[in-house]
């Protein structure tokens, strides 16, 4: 089955958000391939998000929300997506 990798853009809810507990969340939710931070103005912060997922109808939804449900998450954005080899 093909694989897809997916770039997410996580926004904390504040700014005053523990990035590294919210990094640990969303590591316990969905074992990302690689998370790194991109500064975005005044403090704010967002979290780039990459995770390998099956190609099936309705993983990537799923995926995002899992990221969604995540106490102290305030937005999450699809950035890319591609098929790997």
């Amino acid at each position: 089955m093909a694989e897809v990798i997916v770039g997410f853009k996580v926004l904390p809810k504040d700014v005053d958000i523990d990035l590294d507990k919210l990094e640990q969340d969303i590591k316990s939710q969905i074992n990302p391939e690689r998370i790194q931070r991109q500064p975005i103005a005044f403090g704010l912060v967002a979290l780039l998000v990459t995770k390998i997922i099956p190609d099936e109808a309705g993983k990537m939804e799923e995926t995002e929300n899992k990221i969604r449900s995540i106490e102290n998450v305030g937005e999450v954005e699809v950035t890319g997506m591609t098929r790997s080899l």
